[in-house]
């Protein structure tokens, strides 16, 4: 196991130690934000016949007629299979199946209709406007979409349109949640003397709900050994990942690590010269992920913003790390050489301003602030005005 690691190194062991999860056959409405795993070839033409694009006439086009008889009307859907004859004209409308013999379609806005006759009022219309040639959409055999498309609500639909109703795609994680601590009570109870609520779980929930991941059993025990090792074990059972927060330290009571070496997982990395969050544990089991994440609220989040998030992505085949851009800093700045600060901030699209209340315990700068400014190892200074690099928050 490696100790203390730079920031870079934490992440750089991470995307060498995940596995993607193995891809799954799911239904269109399941697969929204998901990657493709498979390349998805049309089996039919779209549209499979001439189409009407909209409501109007249709009939042969010719450059010396002006007037069409009506013999008809061909709704959407319609499987009436007219024959026109030079002259002739059917109504139709959007989606209709366009007659053999009949090659152009005039917008209702542009007839005129007497005594049976249509008239045409468009100088401008050619042969062919207005008609959905067959293959238009996409031709078969030809690829819809390619293997590594995030699934969206346009491609969705496409692959519905093509008549396709599940795909391969690589899912969600099943996550796990552990929280210890004897001091901790559940929000909505009272407080005993030495008490304080439980929040890790609800943060990380909140986290987990914007990725669109809810299959999440949360778990809380006990500064116990025994316990904390049987729940992580029953756990890894059903999990993909496994989070647990608190106990990562050297305390009498801080278990997390000894919870590892009992539960039989490969311990890769402990502590990170960062702050907050340098307790950070990281391993796994063999492909099952166990991240032990500190107890302070805001080491919590940190912790997770920039290194579960972004494994999670690994997981489904796809780029979730926080998106990065250079903002000019608000506010002088000093830290000591050798470590890494995440510090909560607000930027306002011009400036970044860093947050009041920057100790890990503190959730409230978290509440208001929609980044996270980085500042790297080797500064320790940082005047105001300064580009520094920021994260921004989902």
């Amino acid at each position: 196991m490696e100790t203390m690691v730079t920031v870079e190194r934490a992440l750089g062991i991470i995307q060498n130690e995940v596995t993607a999860l193995d891809a799954v056959p799911m239904s269109l409405k399941d697969v929204n934000g998901l990657v493709l795993a498979e390349d998805i070839i049309s089996t039919t033409d779209i549209p499979a016949f001439p189409q009407s694009s909209m409501d109007g006439y249709a009939f042969a086009f010719s450059e010396t007629t002006a007037q069409y008889t009506l013999v008809g009307e061909i709704a959407a859907g319609s499987n009436q299979n007219f024959v026109l004859q030079h002259g002739m004209a059917v109504r139709i409308f959007t989606g209709a199946p366009v007659p053999t013999g009949a090659d152009t379609v005039l917008m209702q806005e542009k007839a005129k209709i007497e005594s049976g006759a249509l008239m045409v009022l468009d100088e401008k219309l050619k042969k062919g406007d207005n008609v959905r040639t067959i293959g238009a959409e996409i031709g078969k055999g030809n690829c819809a979409l390619k293997k590594g498309a995030i699934l969206k609500p346009g491609s969705i639909g496409l692959l519905a349109g093509i008549g396709v109703a599940k795909v391969l795609a690589y899912p969600r994680p099943k996550l796990g949640i552990i929280v210890t601590g004897n001091e901790l009570q559940k929000p909505g109870m009272p407080l005993n003397y030495g008490q304080v609520y439980e929040s890790n779980s609800h943060s990380l929930l909140g986290a987990l709900n914007q990725l669109h991941i809810n299959d999440v059993n949360v778990v809380q025990v006990k500064d116990d050994l025994e316990q904390l090792s049987n729940s992580l074990t029953d756990l890894l059972k059903v999990s993909d990942m496994v989070l647990m927060t608190g106990g990562v330290s050297v305390g009498d009571y801080d278990f997390t690590v000894k919870t590892f070496e009992q539960s039989a997982l490969k311990a890769v990395f402990h502590k990170i010269k960062q702050k907050p969050g340098k307790p950070l544990l990281f391993g796994r089991k063999g492909n099952k992920l166990v991240f032990g994440l500190p107890g302070n609220p805001a080491s919590v989040l940190t912790c997770f913003y920039e290194y579960v998030l972004p494994a999670i992505g690994m997981l489904m085949q796809q780029d979730l790390s926080l998106k990065k851009m250079k903002a000019a800093i608000a506010q002088d700045y000093t830290k000591p050489v050798g470590i890494t600060h995440f510090l909560k901030a607000f930027y306002n699209g011009k400036e970044v301003c860093l947050q009041a209340g920057q100790e890990s315990y503190k959730l409230s700068s978290y509440a208001s602030a929609n980044c996270l400014v980085v500042m790297p190892e080797d500064c320790s200074e940082i005047t105001a005005g300064t580009m520094i690099t920021i994260h921004l928050l989902p």
